[in-house]
């Protein structure tokens, strides 16, 4: 296909995109949302999981032979940022498209991806990602959740911590540690478990902005089975690698870009005609189109892997860090319509330079796997 053709091809995606989203986000979740309870809030983004997969908008970078739509990392872009504008809701099957359904394409049994990939698509499983535990920080090599060989599979006892989903869902990716006397980095393997069954425990973790979106869990001798390893035991780091690049990738970090170009108009629209103020806005208004830029950047080079983990490594750090920055000018100058939204915003982006590995760990790994400093 030709760049115009395929130019033309993406035109087309994106304004088939847009009239859907405008007819199909629901118009309570649009109107309500921040005064919805949960139950309901969650019952919304479920069912919201299904109209994507009916519509064909679940998968659209995954390959066809496994349920995706078969296109590319610039479609699944363009629709985060048209359900951003759109404010459509985020699907509960968030972390199982992102994370558990390209790791499966990468890493999985054929069983496995049978098994799982089309409920994860349908929104029919949620899927939670157990990494960061209380002892181990942001130092995956140095978690301590423990798999032992048992007949049949393994038994885990440990515990997890900021776990998204996790009282909600259905399975867990789950990071542990099968041999402790194997060298670091091999001494792991990656799993699928169940978490509806005895001994998994749930603790929600309460935020500072009022909300629960992380857990503690605890794992008391668990089962999970041989079939649900992801690739062979000693094999967990290369198949985190693989989670964490999707995680800190394009699609990510173009939802973001999306909610911080809204924070970033509405300090425009409450101070941008004072002058005192002009030249932080600009400097606002540049990184965030750097955002822009550097995603459609990565998605060009999706293609190559390495040089795509390259332009993708810096966008968490950078939008992060930039997300705090802007709610910090927007509480300072709050009014009374915006103080509630920027005291909200003020909390939530703490966490933000935490999740997804924190920006300390994402600085390491520029330095060493971008930059190729020494350790």
């Amino acid at each position: 296909m030709t760049m115009e053709a395929e130019a033309g091809s993406r035109q087309e995606f994106a304004s088939a995109a847009e009239r859907w989203l405008n007819a199909n986000v629901p118009a309570r979740w649009r109107k309500h949302r921040g005064a919805l309870g949960e139950d309901e809030s969650n019952r919304i983004r479920n069912t919201w999981d299904r109209q994507l997969f009916d519509a064909g908008y679940a998968g659209l970078s995954l390959p066809k032979e496994f349920g995706g739509q078969g296109l590319g990392v610039a479609e699944e872009v363009i629709f985060a940022e048209l359900a951003g504008r759109a404010q459509a809701p985020d699907g509960l099957a968030r972390i199982g498209r992102i994370l558990t359904a390209p790791t499966l394409i990468a890493h999985g049994t054929e069983q496995q991806r049978a098994r799982y990939l089309e409920k994860i698509l349908k929104g029919e499983e949620i899927w939670c990602q157990g990494f960061s535990e209380p002892d181990a920080g942001s130092d995956l090599a140095g978690v301590k959740c423990r798999a032992t060989r048992v007949d049949g599979g393994y038994r885990v006892s440990g515990r997890k911590i900021w776990t998204s989903f996790a009282g909600l869902a259905d399975r867990c990716l789950l990071l542990a540690q099968t041999d402790p006397n194997a060298p670091r980095y091999r001494n792991l393997t990656m799993f699928l478990l169940n978490m509806r069954q005895d001994g998994v425990n749930i603790s929600p973790i309460k935020q500072s902005s009022g909300l629960s979106h992380f857990a503690e869990v605890q794992f008391e001798n668990v089962f999970v089975s041989d079939e649900d390893v992801v690739a062979r035991e000693g094999d967990g780091w290369k198949v985190a690698m693989t989670v964490l690049a999707n995680e800190r990738g394009g699609v990510e970090a173009a939802s973001r870009y999306v909610e911080i170009r809204a924070d970033l108009d509405l300090l425009i629209s409450t101070i941008g005609g004072l002058p005192e103020y002009r030249r932080q806005l600009d400097a606002f208004e540049a990184k965030v189109e750097l955002i822009r830029w550097q995603v459609s950047k990565s998605v060009g080079l999706e293609d190559d892997p390495e040089e795509y983990f390259r332009a993708a490594s810096i966008l968490k750090v950078f939008w992060s860090d930039l997300w705090k920055e802007v709610a910090e000018l927007g509480l300072a100058t709050a009014n009374a319509g915006t103080v509630d939204h920027w005291r909200f915003q003020y909390l939530e982006t703490r966490a933000a330079s935490i999740y997804s590995g924190s920006n300390e760990i994402q600085r390491n790994i520029i330095s060493e796997r971008v930059l190729g400093m020494p350790r």
